[in-house]
């Protein structure tokens, strides 16, 4: 009872302090306020002349304030007065000021917020959790408020003595004869001054008013090198912060990528030592699969995976390091493209569109039997059955690599077949990166909207459509008008210096890809048609394109494959290795014998053998399903146990591909065929 009172009588006395224009009523009001508190029984005289001197002294203060803001007004009102000065000076001094009643007045609101929080906690039941969450929400907003006021009353303060030091250093120099030197110098600093603020973007007070930003804490972890630090003044240091690694709440870690003076070049050396550690050590381990019989692919998947979380964990920049590695899935299916002449494409167009699309269908029409068995979510049902549909692409495409393709004449090419099933494939991942969104508002939705949500998806497959439309007419273009001209220009052009038509290939490939990043299609698709057009051209050409681009593809494709093995823990794959290997052998089979059953039904009968070749080509889950996954679980589709479980399958199927490869290969190549093959 006696801590509720004098809680009670502090929050009386100060709430009306704070609220109170006149600092002479304060003190009736304490004495009102102790009367009241008398009328409870509190006796203690010590508290009583505690409560009644921290008033005063409250009091005391408000008045100063007020006289000093009083004087502030007088001072600004005589700067703007005085003749003397010029317009940059005056703006300078009004502003300072400014700045010391701005100080003022946060500082006063600064105690009366944390009175006022305190009288929301007590006011509240502490038993209730919710209610405690939200005071302790409040009382962060308010916080990370004080903290940005704060930081920006701190650079203007930064920016006032700047302008003094400015201020003294021009005093000193009119007091003396410059030489020509300190002149020209001068003039350069003014002309770097102006140059600082026409780069500078502000894009703090920019972005901070923006809806959807939040203020959050971050930590700032310093560069650990202590050699240089030793020798670096404090100036120096304080520059060299930019680079420094950020830390939320959430145990993201974020890096600059943009710094405030550009006029300084900056490198990531954590980007560059990971770029050099995954070169260095894909060598060993590509190595070693090559000799126990593996693609090199599963060696660099091993580089991530001993570099990344579940390994020595040495890898900082991951997200830097995955966005090198898509480049390597870029030049990876151009190659593809190159190899895959619109020829085959025409000859296999039928097989390459309907296969691929009844597959995605049986699955998931399997994927929501076995979902409601399972008592699964239909959303999720689908989105699992969706990414193992996939196949991968840049695996089947090393299983390819450099085959003899010389099929009978009237026969169909298992090769064709499966590239244009896979690139079918490609096109069906735009599709469902951009179904994502209705799946997760079907997730939450009732069913009285199923109808507008089925509508909202045949919408999207329709804008798909139309867009698939505009992209290959904008390929007939090209291919018509545009590709010949181009790479004979670039041909005569790189005559004795190849540099010129490696860097007009990838500008195409880059254009391409942005046609159908614009056309919301994939960006694989892009790269892709890149390969094909330019392989119109004639065998001649795509042979020597080839000969430049694949250098660039293959150290790509180990960064790419090395940011694969970045997600994959192998502790948890031991753990669960008895149910992870049941569900991919199951998945493995299901697709197996989906595609064998889809071929049997849509090829002709005269190339009836080359189902089995395709149907092991695409009896495997694409890597692409970790993006998926990662997309889904970040929107609540899925839960983090199937996102690893997808991760789990999806890894142990590729390693499972090649042995199946294979095996299509010796029981449906001929032996000279099969040599090249394998």
């Amino acid at each position: 009872m006696k801590a509720t009172g004098f809680i009670s009588l502090w929050t009386l006395v100060s709430l009306p302090c704070g609220q109170l224009a006149n600092p002479a009523e304060h003190e009736d009001v304490v004495k009102h306020a102790i009367k009241l508190h008398r009328g409870k029984g509190a006796v203690i005289a010590q508290r009583k002349q505690w409560v009644l001197e921290s008033c005063r002294k409250l009091s005391g203060l408000l008045r100063q304030k007020n006289v000093v803001l009083n004087k502030l007004k007088n001072a600004i009102r005589a700067v703007e007065k005085d003749a003397g000065l010029s317009d940059e000076e005056k703006l300078f001094q009004v502003h300072t000021f400014e700045i010391f009643q701005k100080e003022l007045n946060e500082s006063e609101n600064s105690v009366f917020q944390a009175i006022h929080g305190l009288q929301r906690a007590l006011q509240g039941d502490y038993k209730d959790v919710v209610n405690m969450k939200e005071s302790s929400r409040q009382r962060l907003e308010a916080l990370r408020e004080a903290a940005i006021k704060e930081e920006m009353e701190y650079v203007e303060l930064l920016a006032a003595e700047k302008h003094q030091v400015e201020a003294l250093k021009n005093m000193q120099h009119q007091n003396k004869s410059l030489s020509m030197l300190d002149e020209i110098l001068e003039d350069v600093r003014k002309a770097a001054d102006r140059l600082e603020e026409e780069i500078e973007e502000h894009a703090f007070d920019d972005n901070k008013s923006v809806r959807g930003v939040n203020f959050e804490a971050v930590l700032r972890v310093e560069e650990d090198e202590a050699n240089s630090k030793r020798n670096a003044s404090k100036r120096e240091v304080e520059d060299d912060l930019g680079l420094s690694m950020l830390i939320d709440s959430q145990n993201n870690q974020y890096i600059l990528t943009k710094p405030r003076d550009s006029t300084i070049p900056r490198a990531d050396h954590h980007f560059i030592k990971d770029i050099v550690t995954i070169g260095m050590l894909s060598l060993p381990c590509g190595w070693l699969c090559t000799t126990i019989g593996l693609p090199t692919m599963f060696g660099y998947i091993i580089c991530g995976v001993l570099l990344g979380p579940s390994g020595l964990n040495s890898i900082k920049s991951i997200v830097q390091v995955e966005t090198l590695g898509e480049f390597g899935v870029f030049f990876t299916l151009f190659l593809v493209g190159l190899e895959f002449s619109p020829e085959r494409l025409r000859k296999v167009w039928k097989i390459s569109l309907q296969g691929p699309c009844y597959m995605t269908v049986l699955m998931i029409a399997f994927g929501l039997l076995w979902g409601h068995l399972l008592q699964i979510r239909p959303t999720q049902s689908v989105f699992i059955s969706t990414c193992l549909s996939l196949s991968s692409t840049p695996l089947v495409s090393r299983f390819l690599a450099g085959s003899v393709r010389g099929d009978k004449e009237g026969d169909i090419d298992y090769s064709s077949v499966l590239l244009g099933m896979l690139v079918m494939q490609d096109v069906q991942l735009g599709l469902f990166i951009a179904i994502m969104p209705t799946l997760i508002q079907a997730g939450v939705s009732t069913h009285s909207s199923i109808f507008k949500e089925i509508l909202r998806i045949l919408i999207l497959i329709g804008q798909i459509l139309f867009s698939l439309a505009a992209v290959f007419l904008t390929c007939l273009v090209i291919k018509t008008y545009l590709i010949g001209p181009y790479y004979r220009k670039l041909h005569a052009e790189s005559k004795g210096n190849k540099e010129i038509l490696i860097l007009g290939i990838t500008a195409f490939i880059f254009l391409m890809l942005t046609i159908t990043e614009l056309l919301d299609v994939s960006m694989e698709l892009g790269c892709f048609l890149a390969g094909a057009l330019i392989s119109s051209q004639g065998h001649m050409v795509s042979e020597e394109i080839m000969s430049c681009i694949e250098p660039i593809r293959d150290f790509l494709a180990i960064i790419f494959f090395a940011s694969i093995g970045l997600h994959v823990f192998p502790t948890f794959v031991i753990y669960e290795l008895t149910v992870l290997l049941f569900l991919t052998l199951s998945v493995v089979i299901m697709k197996f014998v989906l595609a064998v059953l889809v071929l049997s039904l849509i090829l002709p009968k005269t190339s009836q053998y080359i189902k089995w070749i395709v149907s092991a080509g695409l009896a495997q889950v694409s890597e692409f399903s970790f993006v998926l996954g990662s997309r889904a679980r970040r929107a609540g589709i899925i839960s983090r146990e199937v996102y690893l479980l997808i991760l789990s399958v999806t890894t142990l199927s590729l390693l499972l591909a090649p042995a199946l490869w294979r095996a299509a290969i010796m029981k449906c190549v001929p032996r000279p065929e099969r040599r090249s093959s394998t």
